[in-house]
């Protein structure tokens, strides 16, 4: 999890594209060791759930498509307007400082306060990305960062029902 967290920091300061499929796919299989970690019970349903979710899904496909829409469109860094990585590095470290605060105010017991934080965080920093950058592929990696987020959310929250929690992601 706090490889994950910092992936979502290098995310503020990359400027190639090619380099933020790679983060998506990193992210899939970190979010694949989370999941998989945390099974209480071993069956196969739920095995094959996180398996097509977390490495089929986020770390093969999506970032093959990423590198394929990225070969097509010859598009290779981020546009000159954006942020710049200093300040969109500042911009999440404030981030996280927010989602930590945030979580410790919203304590609960049903809730893992480090898997909330590091969701809020995630949450937090695709809202960056896609509002600091003006390219929609951008926008786009922001959005899946959100989509990590929710996942890592469920996870918190979501220990009760994980055949449910799985079956809606």
């Amino acid at each position: 999890i706090l490889l994950f967290a910092v992936s979502l920091v290098f995310f503020s300061i990359t400027e190639r594209f090619r380099t933020y499929a790679m983060l998506v796919g990193m992210q899939g299989v970190l979010l694949f060791g989370i999941s998989f970690s945390l099974l209480k019970e071993i069956n196969t349903l739920n095995l094959i759930f996180i398996v097509a979710e977390t490495l089929v899904f986020k770390a093969f496909i999506i970032p093959w498509l990423l590198y394929r829409l990225i070969k097509r469109t010859k598009t290779a860094r981020v546009h000159k307007g954006a942020l710049p990585a200093f300040y969109s590095m500042l911009l999440v470290i404030v981030a996280m400082l927010v989602s930590v605060v945030l979580t410790s105010v919203l304590q609960d017991s049903s809730v893992d306060n480090f898997f909330l934080a590091i969701s809020i965080f995630a949450m937090l920093t695709g809202m960056i990305l896609i509002t600091t950058h003006k390219r929609i592929f951008s926008h786009m990696i922001g959005f899946l960062i959100i989509e990590n987020a929710v996942f890592l959310f469920s996870i918190a929250a979501g220990s009760e029902m994980p055949m449910l929690i799985n079956t809606a992601i």
